[in-house]
């Protein structure tokens, strides 16, 4: 049984803040894993409410992440290409 599946039976939150998952939110039991069971997908502003930043911090964070995601997939289509 994982972490999240523990909280969520036991109704306790997750102490464990070195995990990946882990999110300073009781109402989710600190636990994005949770979090996305209960609630789904979240907006950019609800995200920005939740960790306490603000929503252009937010929308920085994804373009970043976006940037990322957008580079390796380059990267990994140029090596198949290659091989």
């Amino acid at each position: 049984m994982n972490c999240d599946e523990i909280c969520e039976k036991t109704k306790e939150p997750c102490q464990q803040k070195e995990c990946k998952y882990w999110l300073d939110y009781l109402q989710d039991m600190n636990c994005t894993l949770v979090c996305a069971r209960q609630n789904g997908a979240l907006t950019l502003r609800e995200i920005a409410a939740r960790l306490g930043v603000s929503f252009v911090r937010v929308k920085q964070i994804e373009e970043a992440a976006l940037k990322k995601i957008k580079k390796k997939n380059s990267e990994s289509l140029q090596n198949e290409y290659y091989l």
